[in-house]
């Protein structure tokens, strides 16, 4: 319309065709606008939310998620499905028989074990002590060692135990990703950008990007940022601990059954070697991993302090010890600080 006051030779139709989408645009604009005002006057909504999506892709993104859901319901209610499921069923059935033989030669290798019981060694090994009552050498690793009264609970003592096997497996794993890199590098197998632990953290806190095994361009999460890292980390960790902490019935739907406990759930993804298989041999290789998970515990801190005061990796750490013994020593670094 405005365009028709200026150039007089346009056409009345003309005219109308730019006014109408003069006047459609402009209303769809006032429409956006007035949602956007409404959202941001809203005490509930923050001031930098804008609502952009469709009522079509919002109903779009409804529908395709509801399509896995349907699918399943439909399988499900088919001859197919009521025959898996017939046959998941057997399976079951076999597997719960299996978890209480296994749960019953696994209570017989305990009491057999010289690693439980009241015949199992002591922390102070010979020497007299009045140990606690409540400490019966029923789970593995129990010495008797308890001066802060931490286990009197038998519920809590029950809960430390799962934080203690948990934090332990991780200790060993994480000192596994600390030491191997550092060999590796030091000895020439391979050369990484960065082989020690904790200037790893550091430069992807920098956002440098790391290669596997120093191989120029191999590198998936060593490309990301640490936010990217810990999402893929916490993604990947949902399913084992909600597997492991749900017990037997947690991997049903997909035909996999946890013979075990929650530490020690067992089956075909967390014992893939059938090491339970030999319950009296079982039973002692539980001891043997809460006596080095503890072990990888208390070598944390010495990696921890030794990079606080040296500013090094263990490995590097160690062989100055050795070559200078009397000069690299923990004594001559508090001196030297």
């Amino acid at each position: 319309m405005v365009m028709a006051l200026f150039h007089p030779h346009t056409s009345p139709s003309a005219v109308s065709s730019s006014s109408a989408s003069f006047y459609g645009s402009s209303l769809q604009q006032l429409r956006s606008r007035t949602i956007a005002l409404n959202l941001r006057n809203s005490p509930s909504i923050p001031h930098r939310f804008t609502c952009t999506a469709s009522w079509q892709e919002l109903a779009g993104i409804l529908i395709f998620s509801a399509i896995p859901f349907t699918a399943v319901k439909a399988i499900a209610n088919s001859p197919f499905g009521e025959s898996l499921q017939r046959q998941l069923e057997k399976k079951k059935n076999a597997a719960v028989a299996k978890s209480s033989k296994f749960k019953a030669l696994a209570e017989q290798a305990r009491k057999d074990s010289s690693w439980y019981g009241e015949k199992r060694p002591r922390w102070l090994g010979p020497l007299p002590y009045n140990y606690p009552k409540y400490l019966t050498g029923e789970l593995p690793g129990d010495y008797g060692f308890d001066i802060a009264g931490l286990s009197e609970d038998p519920v809590a003592f029950r809960k430390y135990f799962n934080f203690e096997i948990l934090h332990a497996r991780w200790a060993m794993l994480a000192s596994l990703g600390a030491l191997v890199p550092e060999i590796l590098d030091i000895f020439g197998a391979f050369h990484f950008t960065e082989p020690i632990w904790w200037r790893v953290g550091y430069s992807k806190l920098k956002g440098d990007t790391l290669d596997y095994l120093g191989i120029p361009g191999l590198h998936l999460a060593g490309s990301q940022g640490v936010i990217v890292i810990a999402i893929c980390q916490a993604i990947l960790m949902v399913g084992p601990e909600y597997a492991r902490y749900c017990g037997i019935e947690a991997l049903e739907p997909l035909g996999i059954y946890l013979p075990g406990d929650i530490n020690y759930p067992g089956g075909v993804l967390f014992d893939p070697l059938n090491l339970s298989e030999d319950a009296a041999a079982f039973e002692e290789l539980k001891v043997k991993e809460i006596k080095n998970g503890r072990l990888a515990m208390v070598a944390w801190l010495g990696f921890y302090s030794q990079a606080a005061l040296t500013g090094k990796g263990p490995i590097q750490n160690l062989l100055e010890h050795v070559s200078d013994p009397f000069h690299n020593n923990f004594l001559s670094l508090l001196n030297s600080s």
